[in-house]
């Protein structure tokens, strides 16, 4: 088995620096040598995973291929690099301390007192290894939290260790800090950074690169004084400057040395490092932002937290970026198309050239999904329904279509036609996340279909977190009043795909095609959908001429 490199990142003074997407940059620039990677996200909270915490507390559930429900970040790992992350790329404070509460129980330990040291420093240290396959050169490991934490602690007196039983040449500490700009002053200050390297040194490790946000270039003589205090050479300390798009931020750290830089701390010979997808990219970028501009309604429960949507906006932005157009969001809480103001409120959706409702959990602002997607079918404005947009999709098809006191069981339990349904083996689970059909599954597309067009073949894979699914009892009278499946589940037929067909471009799907989506490979749904908000916003102003000619 090869010798695998390590290289933890960390961070300080607050959180939201970026970590995440420095970890998944680091990745993309070994990638771009030659190097094999993967990435792991160690969460200090105590849950046993994201699953069952609100969006609202966590953003954004990403969920991989085998079903794990995990950190948003490993979505920027998948989007940034070609490593596919699974259950094993995600562990948090809760599963570590509940894998040693059971190993203990079942007498693992004989007898000894668990302790943090060794016993879930050791377990730490387990999970971070298991990621070695025999074939990749970098395991890159975020911390989760800042230094300080409490909760942090006992994974960084892991990464500590890590270095005494791998060896100085084979692990290498990146630390993410602050450098602020005060405007009353006119001073960056970086006694922030120092405070932050500090409380890490008092812990045993020294960072071997500080990538320092901040808002401006970092002058020569700033850098030196974060060198001399923090102990580190001038070049090791990287400006990680505020970016207008998160995907410049490989071209900004390879321009920094960034690159250079961990190639001789862990001894990696590779000279080359091909950035051109990258480059090629952001080019396309700066076309589609001085073209034409598009406007997508964002109809969702947690839009007051946008991280809660994370890879659905990257997944819009890739679509915008290959259709050679800016997308510009404007987010809808579902519930103000209820009540009083739905009316007016609605009227809002007369400036937008697409209407998006994406997933989500609970009852609350159900009806007004469901007069936003009325208002999408009967105006013809082009309609895209994820995971719960597809089922409130059918609900108001059922509604207003078919005529049927229709909705689905997990918001009335008693209605008269629950078009939407548990499967009956799926009741009186008891465990929050044990009912839900997770991961990725195969679907069949009909020929012909949108579904079908669009993707281009007739067998996709696609990943799932849902627990309610289309109930069969109602398909035929569904498709009799116009609405087609295209698209079932190989294991089990479930109905994966809807579409009405006399519209311009009106499709959900039960799935969540924004896992997959990637800037350098952007998902075709994603694609199809901003093409047909361009073609409604032209036909919009073709008529608009029309009428003013006339």
């Amino acid at each position: 088995m090869k010798k695998v490199k390590y290289i933890f990142v960390t961070g300080g003074v607050l959180s939201s620096l970026g970590k995440g997407l420095a970890s998944a940059t680091i990745g993309a620039l070994l990638e771009a040598h030659g190097f094999k990677i993967t990435i792991l996200k160690l969460d200090p909270y105590i849950n046993v995973d994201p699953g069952t915490m609100s969006p609202f507390q966590h953003g954004e559930v990403f969920v991989t291929d085998d079903g794990a429900e995990t950190d948003l970040d490993l979505g920027h790992y998948e989007r940034f690099t070609s490593a596919k992350m699974s259950q094993n790329n995600n562990s948090t404070a809760g599963r570590i301390y509940l894998s040693v509460i059971e190993r203990e129980r079942r007498g693992g330990y004989l007898g000894k007192t668990i302790q943090v040291i060794p016993h879930i420093t050791d377990e730490i240290k387990s999970v971070i290894r298991r990621l070695n396959d025999g074939e990749v050169d970098v395991i890159i490991v975020e911390i989760g939290g800042t230094v300080g934490d409490i909760e942090s602690l006992p994974f960084l007196e892991a990464i500590r260790q890590m270095k005494l039983d791998e060896g100085d040449g084979n692990v290498m500490f990146i630390h993410l800090t602050l450098v602020p700009y005060l405007e009353s002053s006119g001073e960056l200050k970086t006694k922030p950074t120092q405070h932050s390297v500090r409380d890490l040194m008092a812990l045993g490790i020294a960072p071997d690169m500080l990538l320092c946000r901040t808002d401006r270039d970092l002058p020569n003589e700033i850098k030196e004084k974060v060198s001399l205090f923090c102990n580190l050479s001038k070049e090791a300390v990287i400006t990680a400057q505020d970016v207008s798009y998160i995907y410049e931020v490989p071209l900004v750290f390879h321009k920094e040395g960034v690159s250079e830089i961990i190639m001789n701390k862990l001894g990696l010979k590779n000279g080359n490092c091909d950035l051109s997808l990258w480059e090629g990219f952001m080019t396309s970028v700066e076309k589609a932002r001085t073209s034409k501009k598009i406007i997508i309604a964002m109809v969702g429960k947690y839009v007051d937290l946008e991280d809660s949507y994370k890879s659905l906006n990257e997944a819009l932005f890739h679509g915008g970026i290959a259709n050679w157009v800016n997308v510009e969001l404007r987010w809808f809480e579902a519930e103000s198309f209820e009540g009083d103001s739905a009316s007016q409120n609605l009227k809002k959706l007369q400036e937008v050239d697409g209407i998006l409702v994406p997933g989500g959990f609970g009852e609350r602002g159900i009806e007004g999904m469901i007069r936003a997607i009325q208002y999408a079918r009967e105006n013809r404005i082009p309609f895209f329904g994820i995971c719960l947009g597809m089922q409130t999709a059918v609900i108001e098809f059922a509604r207003n279509v078919c005529g049927l006191d229709a909705n689905s069981s997990e918001f009335e339990p008693d209605t008269a036609s629950p078009v939407i349904y548990k499967l009956e083996e799926l009741v009186g689970v008891e465990e929050m996340g044990g009912s839900m059909r997770l991961g990725a599954y195969l679907c069949a597309l009909v020929k012909g279909s949108l579904a079908h067009e669009i993707y281009k073949k007739r067998l996709i894979s696609e990943r799932h977190r849902h627990r309610y699914e289309f109930n069969r009892e109602y398909e035929d009278i569904l498709v009799a009043h116009g609405l087609k499946i295209s698209g079932k589940s190989t294991y089990r037929r479930f109905v994966e795909i809807i579409e009405i067909p006399n519209h311009p471009w009106f499709l959900a799907c039960q799935f969540h095609p924004e896992f997959k989506s990637k800037p350098l490979d952007p998902h075709p749904l994603f694609k199809g959908f901003i093409k047909a908000a361009i073609a409604y916003r032209e036909r919009g102003r073709l008529q608009l001429r029309l009428k003013i000619t006339w």
